[in-house]
């Protein structure tokens, strides 16, 4: 074409392209902001006017021939073009050679485009130019006009983000996504401005933008990260947040920064703080050091905004010198280490943060849209109010519908759809998020050639981005019809990356990322040229988190989830028109992707793995393929610690529906959305479900209760480490009446208080085949507590309350023989409840509760009215000496089957006396065990007669060699175990008429003294008081600090009370134990000796058969010692043994023991055991039998050990004198 030629056809072209576009100006105008946005528009035009329509003409020209190309195929794509000028238009003005002969091509008709928010272009980037030196006045004008220029491009860079093209037309059309703090201490603030019935009131777990930061806390950093899927609305936040604060609702911030580490990743050089806000974001008028100065000062009302730290590449990936330097300042400002005290906000997809981002980091949680979202959102996209109500209809009776819109990226697709489908251009909505988005792509254009090969083209740009990490295009990577279709169709997005001060360029991305996942998914699915190797490489399941030492997160998270929505039989047509194959190639390559998630189903698969195969099935939706994998599930499903919304769990109930066993699903450290437990309605499969979680509150709470009465199975139910207080157990109570197949109920680490906990225990009637009932770790008070005592002693399936500290737990028996029949004459139904009264028993255990006397009163009273108590357990609680007595009192009314504890009761020593006193009315009393040194009291009873008989049979033998009588005499006697209790002497009188008060209704089997500070004279006292003790089986008195003389005056009692057969003494050890006959040494370590009878008869019928014995071990013996031992022992009824044991006996102490031996006729053996003699001694031993002619036998084995033995009157015939020596004897 000559020049003359082209002058005239471009000429006339152009006229009619003004003219053509003067009837679509708004077009016009998003044209000019999506391919140059940093342009400032004039939007106040009444009228279009031609001049204004040839100047942005002019402005898009100038951007070069790739964006006017792209330009003139949305013209042709959205105008009513005929095809002559549309041949003409792209044939002309689409080469590149003639493109800069256009008349209007002129510099002075094409400004270059503004810098970022409109802001004049720096002479000099930050570090260029020396500091000047200001005064503090000047230094704070050069501020203010900085923070002001700050706060003026803010509000046009993102008003025009609000309002361009923008479905819902103004910034008051937000509709805020659900955000939940994971911590405890999260700001629960009022949002300025909102107004009754806003979606930012509908939840106690919610929280509104301004709420994103908890001013109270004065520690830095401050840093928030906001975790939240793909198209939950994360950028779309931070934007809404930055006009929030350009529109001064933030007005704690004087400056807020907003980066992309999208773009961040671009930069190739190194950068200093001042250069990325002011060479990289915007540039003070002059003097950047003193505004980065006046920063630093008042950095505590400093914001920085991170967009999409999981986008961020590290170290060891492609371009890690490009994305190093932005990474490290993000880490330093994380750390405090530059410009301390600011704050610092992050958005990213879920999984391992680095290390950098601080422990104490305030994490949030994006949900998305619940119902009321939805709903909002649907009113605000619909503005003829007849669409509106039909729509609304239809999402309220669509509930698979509202489950995928609580994704809002997904929302406004289904909107699209649904508004094709009351416009009547469609039949039905789809049901998968793949089909949604097949549907509205086939909405973009009739000519399904253009339509094919531009999704294709768009696929191959999205799946090269995929493939290389990329997210950000620029105008050469996308061919211009593939481009102009995407800006036609709002699938592409536009913004101006500057890398250095002097340069800047546009770059293109997807308008959102999963957008760009499902293009790449359709592209492997539809492209001849990718074989089915590769499409398989593609179908693979990604843990939620990965390892920090991994280079990036996954940029293809969901592509599995589209190519499995791509398998379905539903998508097949659409294919074969896409591909222009015919169904069996299609069928092929779809068979394909549903094998290899067969077999992935066979794989043991982690919690998030089986996430995303849920998610996998339910897009195919392949019935077989569901089968497979519930019947592939493990019995205990677990997920721990990652997050998972209503439409994750969803995935996993549409599984469990093909599911012939029962399953358990436990949750725990997992952040859940708040209405995630609608998505278990009807799955009857459950058995056990478990949820342990901070994030879970009053919202999640009713959620679950509108679930929990449809799931049939469910036996066990955990709702622990939660944050469900009143209004939460409100909808709760009115739930689980529903629930009557439960077995157990754990809410244990709530936030419950008195009015929570009383209305749950009164549900314990209502469900018969509850078994636990676990409220621990929740708050209640003396007062509730009495109460559900009470409850558990009228309930009839309570069989043991237990509660230590703030741990309380129900423990429940079937009720399937406890409730009485209506029916029946009135006398039989008395008798028999009075059976079942008797046969029921009940324990409590009420362990460290702050009980006082008053309450243990209340509990007496309560106890009365009971059933029989297998054990009562009141230790830890502050009853004291008054408490302890009444209860002591009480217990010959209550009928304890087994054991009292009231340990650690600060019982006194007196106090031990008025138990001891208290408890002498008791005829079951088996033992009593006080130790004040560990705070012991324990009361032990003995069985109730049946179960005595019960225990006979079974032990015959042994009961064999018992008497009846004695064995009846021995269930009631008791023991009594008064150790490390700091018995002094001057005790002694009072303890024993304690002791004797007990004895005079029972008699006293075994008395324990030891460990107690009686000494010599304690000792005494109460060897005159042992004979009003009755007849014991065994008195120990170790560790009284008894001296040698202290023995010695203990001997006596072996012949003044008849039931002392045994005196064992080591003095080393400070062992003294008195023994009846036949009773064992564990009395001395409190083992359970075989029972025998005390009474007089069998005493005096046994001491003709039983020798006496006493045991002297460990002690040092002086002559003078002999004497005084022969003389006590003079008295003691025979045949007696003697044994002594010390460390050496010189000859004088031996020769002493030989000459006193004649003064005890009844000796018949003494033992030297342990003893050195010396070489002398068997000379001195051989002379005893001139001594003591009733010497029998004297056998020494060895210097250490030498027994003698004697004979009565009646058998001195001979005599024998051994000595024992090496291998054999000598005599």
């Amino acid at each position: 074409m000559d020049s003359e030629s082209f002058q005239l056809d471009s000429e006339s072209l152009w006229a009619w392209l003004v003219n053509l576009l003067s009837q679509n100006s708004e077009g016009l105008s998003d044209k000019v902001r999506f391919f140059i946005p940093t342009v400032d528009l004039d939007c106040n035009n009444e009228a279009p006017d031609p001049e204004v329509i040839r100047q942005q003409l002019n402005m898009l020209y100038a951007q070069g021939p790739a964006t006017w190309k792209t330009f003139i195929h949305c013209v042709c794509m959205e105008c009513d073009v005929p095809l002559e000028l549309e041949v003409s238009l792209l044939s002309i003005w689409g080469q590149e050679d003639e493109f800069s002969r256009h008349p209007g091509a002129g510099e002075e008709s094409c400004p270059g485009p503004r810098l970022h928010h409109g802001v004049k272009r720096p002479t000099q980037s930050y570090g260029s130019s020396p500091r000047r030196k200001h005064s503090r006045k000047q230094q704070l004008e050069l501020a203010k006009k900085y923070l002001e220029l700050l706060k003026t491009s803010a509000q046009q860079y993102h008003g025009e983000c609000w309002g361009a093209g923008h479905t819902l037309a103004s910034p008051q059309a937000y509709i805020p996504p659900i955000l939940q703090w994971s911590r405890d201490t999260a700001p629960l603030d009022t949002w300025e401005g909102v107004t009754g019935g806003d979606p930012e009131e509908a939840a106690d777990v919610d929280v509104i933008i301004q709420d994103l930061f908890n001013f109270r806390t004065h520690k830095a950093p401050q840093v928030t990260v906001l975790l939240g899927k793909a198209g939950m609305g994360k950028t779309t936040l931070v934007r809404r947040l930055c006009w929030r604060w350009a529109h001064g609702q933030l007005d704690r911030f004087q400056a807020v920064f907003l980066f992309e580490f999208r773009q961040l990743n671009l930069i190739t050089h190194l950068l200093t703080l001042p250069q990325l806000l002011f060479d990289l974001y915007l540039s003070p008028e002059s003097d950047p050091d003193a505004v980065f100065q006046y920063l630093e000062e008042n950095a505590h009302r400093v914001l920085l905004i991170f967009d999409g730290l999981d986008e961020v590449i590290h170290a060891g990936s492609v371009g890690v010198d490009n994305a190093g330097s932005a990474l490290t300042l993000f880490s330093g400002l994380c750390r405090g280490t530059l410009l301390q005290g600011c704050w610092v906000m992050t958005t990213s997809r879920p999984g391992k943060l680095p290390s950098f981002v601080p422990t104490e980091a305030a994490m949030v949680y994006m949900w998305g849209f619940d119902g009321l979202r939805v709903e909002k959102y649907v009113s605000h996209f619909f503005s003829d109010l007849l669409m509106q109500e039909l729509a609304l209809a239809e999402m309220r009776a669509n509930e698979h519908l509202r489950g995928i819109c609580a994704v809002p990226a997904l929302c406004k697709v289904a909107c699209l759809c649904l508004r094709r489908l009351l416009s009547g251009s469609s039949t039905a909505l789809p049901p998968t998020v793949t089909q949604l988005y097949l549907k509205m792509a086939e909405t973009f254009s009739p000519n399904e050639t253009l339509l094919a090969k531009s999704l294709l083209g768009l696929g191959k740009v999205a799946l090269g981005g995929l493939d290389t990490g990329k997210v950000i295009f620029s105008v050469e990577d996308i061919s211009p019809p593939v481009m102009a279709f995407g800006v036609v169709h709002s699938l592409l997005t536009s913004f101006c990356i500057r890398n250095h001060p002097e340069h800047q360029k546009i770059g293109y991305a997807f308008a959102h990322f999963s957008l760009q996942e499902f293009f790449a998914a359709l592209y492997l699915m539809a492209s001849d040229t990718v074989d089915k190797d590769t499409l398989t490489d593609y179908v693979t399941l990604n843990s939620r988190w990965v390892q920090r030492t991994k280079a990036k997160l996954g940029l293809s998270g969901q592509i599995p989830t589209f190519l499995s929505g791509l398998a379905s039989h539903a998508c097949r047509a659409f294919l074969c028109h896409l591909t222009e194959q015919d169904e069996a190639w299609v069928g092929s390559r779809q068979a394909v992707v549903v094998q290899v998630l067969r077999k992935l189903a066979s794989r043991k698969l982690t919690g998030p793995k089986i996430i995303e195969l849920s998610h996998c099935a339910a897009e195919t939706q392949e019935l077989e393929l569901a089968r497979f994998i519930a019947q592939s599930l493990p019995f205990q499903l677990s997920f721990h610690n990652f997050p998972l919304t209503r439409a994750d769990l969803a995935a996993v109930a549409n599984i469990l529906e093909h599911r012939d066993v029962p399953i358990h699903l436990d949750f725990d450290g997992c952040p859940l959305e708040p209405h995630c437990p609608e998505a278990l309605v009807g799955c009857g499969q459950v058995e056990t479900l478990s949820f342990k979680s901070r994030k879970c509150g009053d919202a999640f709470a009713e959620a679950l209760c509108r679930s929990l009465p449809t799931m049939g199975s469910l036996k066990i139910l955990g709702l622990t480490r939660s944050k469900i207080t009143a209004r939460g157990i409100s909808h709760l109570v009115q739930a689980l009446p529903l629930c009557s197949q439960l077995e157990e109920v754990s809410l244990n680490d709530n936030q419950l208080k008195d009015p929570e906990v009383l209305s749950l225990v009164e549900l314990l009637p209502c469900l018969p085949k509850l078994q636990k009932l676990d409220l621990s770790r929740n708050s209640f008070s003396v007062s509730t507590l009495l109460y559900m005592v009470k409850v558990a002693i009228t309930c009839p399936t309570v069989r043991k309350l237990q509660v230590r500290e703030s741990d309380l737990i129900f423990f429940l028996s079937l009720a399937t023989e406890t409730a009485t029949k209506q029916s029946g004459a009135p006398d039989l139904q008395d008798k028999d409840g009075q059976k079942k009264e008797q046969s029921r028993s009940l324990e409590i255990r009420l362990q460290k509760c702050q009980l006082r006397v008053h309450d243990a009163e209340a509990l007496v009273e309560l106890f009365q009215k009971g059933p029989r108590l297998e054990e009562v357990n009141l230790s830890g609680n502050h009853l004291e000496d008054e408490g302890c007595r009444l209860v002591a009192e009480a217990v010959a009314r209550l009928h304890i089957a087994q054991k009292l504890d009231l340990s650690d009761n600060k019982l006194s020593r007196t106090g031990v006396a008025c138990v001891l006193r208290a408890v002498s009315t008791c005829g079951t009393l088996e033992e009593l065990r006080v130790s004040l040194l560990t705070n012991t009291v324990v009361l032990t009873f003995a069985r109730e007669p049946r179960e005595q008989e019960g225990s006979h049979k079974r032990g015959a033998p042994l009961a064999s060699f018992v008497s009846p009588v004695a064995s009846e005499q021995s269930r009631s006697s008791p023991r009594v175990r008064l150790t490390h209790c700091g018995f002094l002497a001057k005790h002694m009188e009072g303890l024993s008429e304690a002791l004797r008060a007990s004895c005079q209704t029972h008699h006293l089997d075994h008395l324990d003294l030891s460990d107690n500070s009686l000494g010599d004279e304690g000792v005494a006292i109460l060897a005159q008081l042992l004979p009003g003790l009755g007849f014991l089986q065994s008195l120990n008195l170790s560790r009284n600090g008894l001296s040698l003389d202290g023995v010695f005056g203990l001997i006596p009692c072996m012949s003044s009370l008849q039931w002392v057969f045994h005196f064992d003494v080591s003095l080393e050890s400070d062992h003294i134990l008195l023994r009846g006959a036949g009773t064992g040494r564990d009395a001395l370590t409190g083992g359970c000796e075989p029972e025998f009878p005390a009474g007089a008869q069998l005493l005096e019928s046994r001491q003709r058969h039983t020798s006496r014995s006493f045991r002297l071990q460990e002690c040092h013996l002086e002559p003078l010692n002999f004497g005084c031992l022969c003389a006590a022992l003079e008295k003691c009824p025979g045949p007696l043994e003697v044994q002594l044991s010390c460390k050496t006996l010189s000859d004088e102490s031996l020769e002493a023991l030989l000459q006193h031996l004649p003064r005890l006729p009844q000796l018949s053996l003494l033992q030297l055991s342990h003893t050195v003699l010396s070489s002398r001694s068997p000379f001195l031993l051989a002379d005893i039998f001139n001594l003591c002619p009733r010497v029998q036998k004297v056998q020494l084995r060895s210097l250490c050990h030498a027994v003698l033995q004697f004979s009565s009157k009646e058998e001195q015939e001979g005599v024998c004198f051994g000595l024992l020596a090496g291998h054999g004897p000598f005599i």
